[in-house]
């Protein structure tokens, strides 16, 4: 499989493409392989993957404003996609404040504004509280595993 580079090393600078590869730019290439930059990766707090045809975004460590303002580009991409169907899964984190709260209403107003669906995934008991305070467990149901919210449709936030 080749790729047509159209520009200097180390970026193209305009759409390519060439055997379904697509370079946009920006995109770092070099030999037979492109290198995207995900915006994911650039935030220890957050991994992004698929199962079972939903979007998953995990987040890891502490959630406060700074790891807040890392996620919100990938959050907003991955929910604003029409009839997206996210799952948060928030096992993994260690701290989880307002600004991690603000997070998860953002992301079930993007998504519901666009037709998708809302599944949460949360163990800490800290977090649970945070959300049992604040009201969000009344409109998206925390559930223990990826399994259990995969499996039950009526977990879902499914209504404004």
């Amino acid at each position: 499989m080749g790729i047509v580079l159209a520009a200097s090393w180390p970026t193209v600078p305009r759409l390519l493409s060439q055997n379904d590869v697509t370079l946009a730019p920006g995109d770092l290439v070099g030999g037979d392989v492109v290198v995207r930059d995900d915006p994911a990766s650039r935030t220890p707090h957050l991994r992004v993957h698929q199962d079972r045809g939903n979007t998953v975004l995990e987040l890891h460590g502490e959630i406060d404003i700074i790891a807040a303002l890392d996620i919100v580009p990938v959050l907003d991409e991955v929910t604003g996609r029409p009839g997206a169907q996210v799952v948060l899964d928030l096992r993994y984190i260690e701290f989880f404040d307002c600004s991690g709260l603000r997070l998860l209403y953002r992301a079930r107003r993007r998504v519901l504004a666009r037709g998708g669906r809302l599944q949460l995934v949360c163990t800490h008991p800290l977090t649970l509280r945070i959300m049992q305070v604040a009201g969000f467990d009344r409109v998206v149901t925390p559930l223990a595993g990826m399994d259990e919210v995969l499996g039950r449709h009526e977990a879902a936030s499914e209504v404004l």
